[in-house]
């Protein structure tokens, strides 16, 4: 069907509630938004689902939910009758409709005989990977949209390991997806009916105290805490979101005493009423909490976003003012510390490994040679670090003990197979009381590290591009950079190109080209003849097109220096490219 086909379907069949259809009656006659709304599906990646919240098959709304949890809900039947009886366990975060969406995919799973697990509230996305490895379910979903504006929502897929879906089993809900052409035919039962059948069950507490309970076997020094924790302050903010109750008891229950919460964002709030953006990465979203420091005089300010999987953290430089961490510096600290203090007490395993994305800091692979741990590299999405836990640690004879993302999510401990805001939470403030223990600060741990290993800077460009053009425009660009070939960036030379969608290594004074081992994925990368580098993806997430660079020295300004004018030279071609 067309666009306008489309719409006139949705307008006229009875199946679309009247609300939806007042919606669509205010863009009659406004033939782009309606082409933007209907021009296709909202397209079920490897992640799930994400778009704005609103009425058409490209929207987020009750209707596209329920046919991706069909989808879902015919790949479990496929297992057989096990696999329905383990059921799938659904959460979801505070935004505008989640909590609708949550209950209509419950229903779907419950049309289909599939026992669903509902959260009786908001929970973390790492409780809810938690979660499907304790109830030994098929799947788990989570209705979230991350740190999106509050006009997004989304829907997450994960498998029976707690990690989000692969891409062969993301392929084969997208097919029981694709073959359910008339979206009107979706099962589904009353919640009444699903409550009465025992096929819809709420959980809750005893999730979390297990969940708690898991949390603290990945404290390292507990005495530490103990020992700082009468004078040492900490301001937390859940930003509105999931990490709340979480956040603060296991903070509380390993030993700290004075964790001062952000009044103004301690609630949920699906407008997140007091940031542009709930993005910890963004220093905007902790000005409330920069005040509440200053006026309390504290050392650490710990925010995670709204679905409790990303930390940012604040913290006090050497001219007393407070200063925005990096993912990539926050996951070097942790590194560091989790590695240092295992070594220190004999815990460090021989067969040890940590994993990180390739558009994360080289500064990581020098701390994980220093303690004799070996380093895996992954595409960009913290599922591929699940995979590694799953084939390395549970089916292998490793043992994993850190990963991370530049994105600022990071993991300890297998028992959840998702970027973990707890226990990210846990550790870092942990790691601060290590160093107020050695009477430092977080601040000074970091340049600790830069002397023992070199410095090292990263930073990242992303452009916005929306709607059909923006998404056009992206796949141009990214095509013009591989069938060009681009090599020289105004000065700045590659000398190896990969690119993991051909998945090939091009050794660019040679021009041999040698295969890559990670998974298909529109994405290039350049190491440069200097061995900075820098790589091009389009968002997996969002309608945007990123570069990340690298650049490591032997001190801060010259990084700096060299960083600026790397930066500059690239992005003068891919300018060009997307016609900026």
């Amino acid at each position: 069907m067309t666009s306008n086909e489309k719409y006139l379907f949705w307008m006229q069949n009875e199946y679309f509630d009247n609300e939806t259809k007042e919606e669509l009656k205010k863009i009659q006659g406004n033939q782009s938004e309606i082409e933007e709304r209907f021009y296709k599906d909202l397209e079920f990646g490897t992640g799930g689902l994400r778009g704005i919240i609103g009425a058409g098959t490209n929207r987020m709304n009750i209707y596209t939910v329920r046919k991706a949890s069909q989808g879902v809900a015919s790949s479990i039947a496929k297992k057989g009758e096990e696999a329905r009886k383990k059921g799938i366990v659904i959460a979801h975060d505070p935004r505008h409709m989640s909590r609708e969406f949550a209950v209509e995919a419950a229903k779907v799973f419950a049309g289909n005989g599939i026992k669903a697990y509902l959260f009786d509230e908001l929970r973390p996305t790492p409780e809810l990977s938690f979660a499907v490895r304790y109830l030994n379910a098929s799947m788990g979903i989570n209705i979230t949209a991350s740190h999106n504006p509050k006009e997004y929502n989304g829907y997450k897929v994960y498998g029976e390991d707690g990690g989000q879906l692969p891409l062969e089993e993301s392929n084969i809900v997208l097919e029981e997806i694709e073959k359910l052409e008339d979206i009107t035919k979706v099962k589904f039962i009353s919640r009444d009916e699903a409550e009465k059948r025992g096929l819809l069950q709420i959980i809750g507490q005893e999730v979390d105290n297990e969940y708690i309970t898991r949390l603290k076997t990945i404290s390292i020094n507990p005495e530490l805490v103990k020992k700082v924790s009468d004078s040492f302050k900490i301001v937390y903010t859940p930003i509105h979101g999931t990490g709340n109750k979480l956040v603060r008891r296991i903070l509380d229950e390993i030993g700290f005493k004075h964790v001062l919460v952000v009044k103004e964002q301690e609630n949920p709030d699906p407008d997140f009423s007091t940031v542009r953006s709930p993005n910890p990465e963004n220093r905007e979203a902790f000005s409330i909490a920069i005040e509440l420091a200053k006026k309390e005089n504290v050392d650490l300010i710990i925010g995670t976003d709204p679905d409790c999987d990303r930390v940012g953290i604040i913290v006090r430089n050497q001219n007393n003012e407070y200063i925005t961490l990096t993912g990539n510096q926050t996951g070097c600290l942790m590194l560091e510390y989790v590695l240092s203090q295992k070594k220190a007490k004999g815990q460090l395993p021989s067969n040890g490994f940590v994993v990180k994305s390739i558009v994360s800091t080289e500064l990581a692979k020098k701390i994980a040679q220093n303690y004799g741990i070996e380093m895996i590299q992954v595409l960009t999405g913290f599922k591929f670090i699940g995979e590694k836990i799953k084939l390395l640690d549970e089916m292998g004879d490793r043992k994993f003990l850190f990963g991370f993302e530049e994105s600022y999510g990071y993991l300890a401990g297998t028992f959840a197979r998702d970027k973990d805001g707890v226990v990210a939470s846990m550790l870092i403030a942990e790691m601060a009381a290590y160093y107020k223990s050695r009477g430092m600060s977080i601040y000074e741990g970091l340049l600790e590290i830069y002397r023992k290993y070199g410095y090292s800077s990263e930073t990242i460009t992303s452009y916005t591009l929306e709607g059909k053009e923006g998404i056009g425009r992206i796949k141009s660009t990214m095509s013009s950079l591989r069938e060009d070939c681009v090599v020289n960036f105004s000065g700045s030379g590659a000398a190896v190109v990969r690119d993991y969608l051909t998945g090939t290594r091009l050794d660019v004074k040679t021009s041999q080209k040698s295969r890559l081992d990670l998974p298909e994925s529109d994405v290039l990368y350049y190491e440069m003849e200097d061995g900075s580098w820098f790589c091009v993806r389009p968002s997996g997430t969002e309608p945007k097109i990123k570069i990340y660079f690298g650049v490591s020295e032997k001190d801060q300004q010259t990084t700096e220096m060299k960083m600026n004018e790397f930066k500059n030279n690239v992005l003068s071609v891919i300018n060009k490219l997307l016609g900026k």
